[in-house]
């Protein structure tokens, strides 16, 4: 595990010296440990719950993923110390992780709450791309779509959209909420991710295409291929947001740079 310190924290001395440390990864209903955290001169420890380790290092009660690290190098990196650890010990839970970007935190807990605040069809679906190419369903008449569902689901549940890129053999994850957008003529609630797969399955009439050869008049739908547009500019681009509102009108929020 690498973890990059900057050589202006008034830890780094502590990290120099340390033969072990732990890193702990909050929890999305942390942000009151992470201010805890972010604030200097006081006694972090001294207001929150946790535990040493097996190793003596502090694990933070309520991550939702926490790793213990032997130290095995520090590399210097201009303005900052690269720590290399070695895993010892970790342990994780299915709460969502707390996410911070440009100054303000990020909810990876976004269309779980949007859909279960709404009595309304909802559409569920994921532009992954594996090895340059993105993941598209072949229908009998020609016609492209993204993998889609009534929901996203967990594991291999069926009828879900996790259900259905089990059933196709694919490898995926899913890294970032992309766009939600409402269709006023179905009432559907529309919640599209984007990711990354490890390759392109060659059964299930899924087909990969660069961003350059994507048959644009094939794509099922208007709000599809407006969607793919997007895409495609902010992938050229390499920096990408998040879109609300619906398939014509909306706002754009730039999350994270990729």
């Amino acid at each position: 595990m690498l973890v990059c310190l900057g050589k202006e924290s008034s830890n780094a001395g502590a990290f120099e010296a340390a033969q072990h440390f732990a890193v702990n990864i909050l929890a999305e209903t942390q942000r009151d440990v992470s201010a805890v955290f972010a604030t200097r001169g006081i006694n972090r420890f001294g207001s929150i719950n946790w535990r040493r380790g097996d190793l003596g290092d502090p694990i933070l009660e309520g991550s939702t993923a926490w790793f213990e690290c032997r130290m095995h190098d520090r590399i210097d990196a201009g303005d900052h110390i690269i720590l290399v650890g070695n895993v010892q010990s970790y342990d994780h839970s299915t709460a969502s992780p707390l996410g911070y970007c440009r100054g303000t935190y990020v909810s990876f807990q976004l269309e779980q709450d949007i859909v279960a605040g709404r009595n309304r069809k909802t559409r569920v679906g994921a532009i992954l791309e594996a090895q340059g190419r993105i993941l598209f369903l072949a229908s009998k008449s020609g016609m492209l779509a993204l993998p889609t569902n009534r929901a996203l689901g967990a594991g291999s549940e069926p009828g879900t959209l996790r259900g259905d890129l089990a059933a196709l053999g694919v490898s995926y994850d899913l890294d970032f909420l992309y766009s939600v957008y409402e269709e006023n003529d179905t009432d559907t609630l529309n919640v599209f991710y984007r990711g990354t797969a490890a390759a392109v399955p060659s059964v299930g009439g899924v087909i990969g295409y660069t961003p350059e050869e994507i048959p644009l008049d094939r794509l099922e739908g208007n709000a599809l291929r407006k969607l793919m547009c997007r895409y495609i500019n902010e992938r050229l681009h390499a920096r990408f947001s998040v879109y609300a509102g619906d398939a014509t009108v909306g706002r754009f929020k730039i999350v994270v740079d990729s």
